[in-house]
C-alpha cells in the first residue's frame, strides 16, 4: 500500500471512530451481537478459509470461528459492564469518580496461526469500548481477513469502516507502529517481532499490547492420571502442528514414572494421523512454510550432533509434495540443552526427568518466555505450590490440562519476553480505553487536599 492509500485508510478509521464513540455502549453491543450471528451463519465457510490458508485441521478451524463467535457474546455482555469506580474523598462535600473513555483508532497486527480468533479478541473489545480498528493480518491469511470483513460489512450498516484491513508485511506493520494517530497497537507474533516494533510505538509514547512467543512447559508428577496426561500433552505439543504460541515445548517428568510416560508418549505420537487438513480424521496438518520446516531440521540436527536422543521429526511425503508434513519429534534430554531455551514453531517436545518438584518448577521458569504452563497431579499440595507465588511464573498456569486451548473468559497473555499484554477476558477491556479520574465538589467551600492552605485574602 502506498502512502496516499494508507492516509485514506487512517483518515477513514479516525472519522468513523469519532462517530462510533458517541453511541451508547449497549448500542455498540447490539451491533456486535449481530456480527456474532452472522459469524454463526458463515461458520463452516469461514472455517474452510482458515483450513485453506493456515492449514489447520477442520475441527480446529471450526473451533477458531467459534472462539470469534464467543468473543462477540462476551462483548455484548461487557457493553453493559464497562464499570468505573466511585471513591470517597478526604474533603467534605467532594467525591472521586473513575471514568473510562475510548482511545480512538486501534491497530491490530495478527499472526497466521490464529487468523480470526486473535482479531476477534481485539476487535470485539475495542469496538464495544468505542474504538475503530485497522487490521494488518499475516500475509499468509489475507483471505481470512477478507472473510471476516465481508461478514462485518453485511451487518454493520453505516459503520462498515469500523474494520479496515491493511494488507502487507513488515512495512505496513511499521507504518502502524509509527503513526501517532493510532492510539494503541496490539501485536501478536514472535518475540523478535515485538522487540523490533515496540520501540517504534514507545518512541511516540503510544500504547502497546504485546502477545509474543511462548516456550511452554508441563510437569508430570507421580500421582498424575497418565491416561489424561498423555492426551493433554499430545494435543498441546502437536495441535496446529506445534505452531501455537501456547504449544507445549518442554516436559518435566518425575523419574518414578518417566519410563512409563515416555513409552506412552511414543505410542501416542506414532498413532497420530498426519494428513491433509481438509480430510476427515486428520489430526496434524503441514507446517506453514518451508522456512518453518528448515528451522525445525536445523534444531534437530544440532541436537543429534551432540548425541541427544531424537525420536521422529522427519518429513513425511504425503499429499501435496510442495507442503511440509512432519512427524512430531520427541527429544529425550539428560541436561538442559541450549535448543530448549528458544521457541521453535514446530512439533518438538523436549522430555527431561526430575526428582524434586521445586527443581522442576525452577527449570520450567528458567527461560526468557512466560506464557503458558501446566502441572499434572492429583496431589493438592503439588498443584497449590505450582499456582503459588513460588510456582509458575507464567501468565497462564493450568492443572490437569495442557498448556494450549485457553478459554475467552480469562485474560490471555504472559510475562517476560511474552510481552506482558492481556487480551480476551477478565478486565482486558481496559487496554482499549483511557482512564479519567474526576473530582467533584458539590459544596460551597474549596478545601484543598492533604490539608494544604492557600488563602488569598
Amino acid at each position: 500500500m502506498n502512502n496516499k492509500e494508507y492516509e485514506v485508510l487512517v483518515n477513514k478509521s479516525k472519522e468513523i471512530s469519532l462517530k462510533w464513540r458517541t453511541f451508547p455502549a449497549p448500542q455498540r453491543g447490539e451491533l456486535i451481537r449481530l456480527f456474532g450471528e452472522e459469524l454463526r451463519l458463515q461458520k463452516v465457510q469461514l472455517a474452510q478459509t482458515i483450513t485453506k490458508e493456515a492449514r489447520k485441521i477442520h475441527t480446529e478451524s471450526l473451533g477458531e470461528v467459534q472462539e470469534a463467535i464467543d468473543m462477540c457474546d462476551f462483548a455484548v455482555g461487557l457493553s453493559r459492564q464497562l464499570y468505573g469506580l466511585t471513591m470517597p474523598s478526604e474533603r467534605p462535600n467532594h467525591r472521586l469518580q473513575e471514568l473510562w473513555h475510548p482511545l480512538g483508532v486501534v491497530g491490530c497486527i495478527t499472526a497466521f496461526n490464529f487468523p480470526m480468533a486473535v482479531f476477534a479478541w481485539n476487535f470485539c473489545l475495542a469496538a464495544v469500548c468505542g474504538n475503530s480498528i485497522i487490521w494488518k493480518p499475516s500475509p499468509h491469511a489475507n483471505q481470512c481477513a477478507k472473510g471476516i470483513k465481508k461478514a462485518w460489512d453485511k451487518v454493520s450498516g453505516d459503520f462498515a469502516d469500523l474494520i479496515l484491513v491493511l494488507e502487507g508485511g513488515n512495512e505496513e506493520a511499521v507504518l502502524i507502529c509509527k503513526d501517532k494517530r493510532i492510539a494503541l497497537v496490539s501485536a501478536t507474533g514472535s518475540t523478535q517481532m515485538g522487540k523490533e516494533l515496540a520501540p517504534m510505538v514507545s518512541a511516540r509514547l503510544g500504547k502497546l499490547l504485546l502477545e509474543l512467543g511462548g516456550n511452554n512447559a508441563a510437569i508430570v508428577c507421580p500421582s498424575a492420571d497418565l491416561d489424561l496426561t498423555i492426551k493433554g500433552i499430545a494435543f498441546s505439543a502437536c495441535g496446529t502442528t506445534g505452531q501455537r504460541c501456547t504449544s507445549l515445548r518442554r516436559l518435566f517428568v518425575h523419574e518414578d514414572i518417566y519410563d512409563d510416560c515416555v513409552k506412552r508418549l511414543r505410542n501416542c505420537f506414532d498413532d497420530l494421523i498426519i494428513g491433509c487438513p481438509t480430510k476427515e480424521g486428520s489430526q496434524i496438518g503441514p507446517l506453514i512454510s518451508e522456512e518453518s520446516y528448515n528451522r525445525m531440521q536445523e534444531i534437530l540436527d544440532s541436537l543429534k550432533s551432540k548425541g541427544v536422543d531424537v525420536i521422529g521429526g522427519e518429513r513425511i511425503n504425503i499429499e501435496d509434495p510442495k507442503e511440509f508434513y512432519v512427524k512430531p519429534a520427541l527429544v529425550l534430554v539428560d541436561t538442559i540443552e541450549d535448543e530448549m531455551l528458544k521457541e521453535t514453531f514446530a512439533p518438538i517436545l523436549y522430555v527431561k526427568k526430575y526428582l524434586d518438584l521445586k527443581d522442576a518448577i525452577l527449570m520450567q521458569n528458567d527461560v526468557s518466555q512466560g506464557l503458558s504452563s501446566s502441572i499434572f497431579t492429583n496431589d493438592m499440595r503439588e498443584s497449590e505450590l505450582f499456582l503459588s507465588e513460588s510456582g509458575s511464573d507464567c501468565g497462564i498456569a493450568n492443572v490437569n490440562i495442557g498448556t494450549s486451548g485457553a478459554e475467552i473468559g480469562g485474560a490471555f497473555g504472559g510475562e517476560k519476553d511474552t510481552g506482558g499484554g492481556r487480551e480476551s477476558g477478565s478486565d482486558a477491556w481496559k487496554n482499549y480505553m483511557r482512564r479519567v479520574t474526576a473530582t467533584i465538589n458539590y459544596g460551597d467551600e474549596l478545601p484543598l487536599a492533604q490539608g494544604v492552605e492557600f488563602d488569598e485574602s
